[in-house]
C-alpha cells in the first residue's frame, strides 16, 4: 500500500493486492449471507403459510378473522375511533413526562427536611408500578364516579386518560431517576463551585444530561402508552378498539379486531424504528465522545 505517481503526474493511492482480495472476500461473504437469510426467510414463510392454510379449521378461521367484506366495513369506523387514541396519546404523553420528571426530582432530593416528599414519591412509584393497568383503569373509571364528588368529571375518556397517566408516570419516573443518578457527582460539584445553587445546578447541569441519556427508554414507554390507550374502551369510550367491538358484536365476526390491531401495529412500527435510530445515533455520538 504505497503511493505512486500516476501517468498524469498526480500522486494517488493504489491499494495492495491483499487489500483488494480482502475487500472482494468481504463483499462475497456479505452477498452470501444476504442470500442465505433471504432463502431461509422464504422457506420459513412458505412452511408457515402451508401449515396454516392446510389446517382443518382454516376455512372457518379465514371467514371469521380475515373477511375482506368486514374489513372494508370496519376500517372507516376504526380510523374514526383511532382519532381518540391519538388525542389520548398526545395529552397523556405530555402529562406523563411532566409528572414523571417531578416524581424523579422528588426522589433525588437530599436532606431530612425532604423525607416526607421522598417517601410519598417512593410510595406512589411502588404502588402504581405494582398495580396492573387494567385494575387501575377499573378503579378510576368506575370508582371516581361512585364517590359523587361535586365538580369531578365522570367522562370516561378523561378518567381513562387519568388512569394511564397515574400508571405510566410511575414507570417514567424511574427512567428519569436512573438518568439523574447516572450523572457523575463531580458535575454537580463543579456547578456548585461556580456559584450555582442546588436548584440551578439540577436545572442547568444535571437534568439536560439526564434527559439526553434516557431518550431511548422514554420513547419505548411512549410506544407502550400508544398501545395501551386502547384500554380506555373498557369504560365505554368509542376508540378504535371499541369501534371494532361494536361491529364484531353485530355479526360475531372478529375481522374488525384484526383491522384495529393492524392499525395499531402500523402506528407502532415507525415509532419503534425511530427509537432504534435515536439509540444508534446516541451510541455513535457517545463512542465518539460527543455526549457527556
Amino acid at each position: 500500500m504505497t503511493p505512486h505517481t500516476t501517468p498524469g503526474g498526480a500522486d494517488g493511492y493504489v491499494p495492495s493486492e491483499r487489500r483488494i482480495a480482502r475487500e472482494r472476500y468481504r463483499r462475497a461473504r456479505a452477498r452470501r449471507a444476504t442470500a442465505i437469510a433471504a432463502t431461509s426467510t422464504l422457506v420459513t414463510g412458505a412452511a408457515l403459510f402451508l401449515l396454516i392454510t392446510n389446517s382443518p379449521g382454516w376455512a372457518r378461521t379465514k371467514e371469521t378473522f380475515f373477511s375482506a367484506h368486514y374489513a372494508r366495513v370496519a376500517l372507516p369506523q376504526v380510523l374514526e375511533g383511532l382519532w381518540l387514541n391519538l388525542r389520548l396519546l398526545a395529552v397523556c404523553g405530555v402529562a406523563v413526562l411532566v409528572l414523571g420528571l417531578l416524581l424523579a426530582v422528588a426522589r433525588t432530593l437530599r436532606g431530612p427536611v425532604f423525607f416526607p416528599v421522598r417517601a410519598l414519591a417512593i410510595a406512589y412509584t411502588d404502588f402504581f408500578r405494582g398495580l396492573p393497568l387494567i385494575i387501575c383503569l377499573l378503579m378510576v373509571v368506575f370508582g371516581v364516579p361512585a364517590l359523587r364528588l361535586q365538580g369531578v368529571t365522570t367522562d370516561p375518556v378523561l378518567l381513562g386518560g387519568g388512569a394511564l397517566v397515574l400508571t405510566y408516570s410511575a414507570y417514567v419516573a424511574e427512567v428519569f431517576r436512573a438518568g439523574i443518578e447516572s450523572v457523575h457527582p463531580s458535575q454537580l460539584a463543579a456547578a456548585r463551585s461556580l456559584g450555582l445553587s442546588g436548584g440551578q445546578a439540577l436545572r442547568f447541569v444535571v437534568l439536560p444530561q439526564a434527559v439526553r441519556r434516557v431518550v431511548p427508554p422514554l420513547l419505548n414507554d411512549l410506544v407502550s402508552l400508544q398501545k395501551d390507550t386502547g384500554l380506555v374502551s373498557i369504560a365505554g369510550a368509542v376508540d378504535a378498539v371499541y369501534a371494532a367491538q361494536i361491529i364484531a358484536s353485530k355479526d360475531f365476526n372478529y375481522t374488525p379486531y384484526v383491522v384495529a390491531g393492524l392499525v395499531f401495529v402500523a402506528l407502532t412500527i415507525p415509532m419503534t424504528r425511530l427509537t432504534d435510530w435515536v439509540t444508534a445515533r446516541m451510541d455513535r455520538r457517545r463512542a465518539q465522545g460527543g455526549i457527556v
